[in-house]
């Protein structure tokens, strides 16, 4: 079963070379994106994205270096490196969902160029242009959930949580620690310095909506919130019922989700 908190096992907090951060789409990827760009910046060593295989001759042999994906996903090969410590943040699916439909009806190609792309079984019509035709807040919540909604939560489910070099944190509980903690913990499995703990916490709160990025990151246009639990006021409950039964019965981040609030 996933870890309801971040690792504890002080035996792999041993200082590792290559610092791994994996994000799911709408789930904090930019407000990470931010902080590893800081830190790379601050403590001069690379950050590379891992998008698959061919990315992994950029990695150096010698050296530290923040290896990053927005999918979830790293190679094999990274995994059986006891080099790597991995550091993954995933957001309440519920919450996902409201977030990545709402964005997608407005967001423009750069980066989202799925959303731009004319599809065969959607008629010729883009994902975006698909999604703003139907007419009801539920349809549009549907289609998105059997869509990108349900490619986000295959990510998710598919991260071996049991793994002894990876810590899972929630987005909703980082955005509650206004005082760094939880971060400082979580990011132990880097096996930083106390010095560069301080650093990192520091970053972590100068880039956080509830800190120093309070105005700048929510005007990026990527960021409509950053509300919590936003599905319990928000997401119709004939479209939970429907997420529930299809996809979250037997999903592996919800059972996380499930062991943190026991």
């Amino acid at each position: 079963m996933p870890s309801s908190s971040p690792h504890k096992d002080t035996s792999q907090r041993q200082a590792k070379r290559l610092m791994c951060l994996a994000t799911h789409h709408k789930g904090g990827t930019v407000w990470m994106k931010q902080i590893v760009m800081a830190l790379s910046k601050a403590w001069g060593i690379p950050w590379i994205g891992i998008w698959s295989e061919r990315q992994l001759s950029k990695v150096p042999d010698t050296g530290r270096a923040f290896l990053v994906n927005w999918h979830g996903t790293f190679p094999k090969e990274l995994w059986d490196n006891p080099e790597c410590g991995f550091l993954h943040v995933v957001r309440d699916p519920r919450d996902i969902l409201l977030s990545g439909c709402q964005y997608h009806q407005t967001a423009g190609p750069k980066g989202e160029g799925f959303l731009h792309t004319p599809r065969t079984d959607l008629g010729g019509r883009t994902y975006q242009e698909h999604l703003n035709a139907l007419e009801t807040f539920e349809e549009k919540l549907l289609f998105e959930m059997h869509n990108k909604h349900a490619e986000t939560l295959a990510e998710m489910d598919a991260w071996p949580y049991d793994h002894p070099r990876q810590v899972t944190v929630r987005y909703e509980d980082l955005m509650q620690d206004m005082d760094g903690d939880l971060f400082a913990d979580a990011i132990q499995i880097w096996g930083l310095s106390e010095e560069e703990t301080q650093s990192a916490v520091e970053t972590f709160w100068s880039k956080s909506l509830f800190g120093g990025q309070a105005r700048s990151l929510a005007r990026t246009g990527h960021v409509q919130s950053g509300k919590i639990e936003r599905w319990r006021s928000e997401l119709p409950n004939s479209v939970l019922q429907v997420l529930t039964c299809k996809f979250l019965s037997s999903s592996s981040v919800m059972s996380f989700y499930k062991e943190c609030a026991t």
